[in-house]
């Protein structure tokens, strides 16, 4: 069974690289696209992703927030924040809000997929075990909270 991401990114390009990077791997199935945060929890509500690649600066609602209140409601999806600079008060926004790692835009393919690909450890929940994805100078991943 596939991994399936859910893309957030106000910038169509941007999704639609990620996109076309990611079907090239049949563990991977994009499942969905958002352009802001307010769209990414309306379809993570009704696609249910295992993971959501989330920009972190977007109109209508930030990724941070949107973050936020995906961890709440579904703690199994993992939620991978992007950025296009490493800003650490924007960083560190993300990881409070629940990402379980972020990844600036400009980082091979192979460590994006490396990324999703790595199981995380098992959460309070029924669904697929999954732990901290392999790590690389351009991306951090903390430890996973204890239960």
């Amino acid at each position: 069974m596939p991994i399936r991401i859910l893309l957030v990114d106000d910038h169509a390009v941007v999704r639609q690289g990620l996109k076309m990077f990611l079907s090239l791997d049949s563990d991977l199935q994009v499942v969905g696209e958002a352009e802001n945060g307010e769209d990414a929890i309306r379809l993570t509500r009704a696609l249910h992703p295992d993971v959501v690649l989330m920009d972190l600066l977007m109109p209508v609602m930030d990724g941070s927030t949107a973050t936020a209140l995906i961890r709440r409601e579904f703690p199994e999806t993992e939620v991978i924040a992007l950025t296009s600079v490493l800003e650490d008060e924007a960083i560190m926004k993300a990881m409070r809000a629940g990402a379980t790692g972020y990844l600036l835009k400009d980082t091979q393919a192979e460590e994006l997929r490396r990324a999703i690909t790595r199981p995380l450890p098992p959460v309070r929940c029924n669904s697929r075990p999954r732990s901290p994805p392999v790590c690389s100078a351009k991306c951090v991943f903390p430890k996973a909270p204890k239960n």
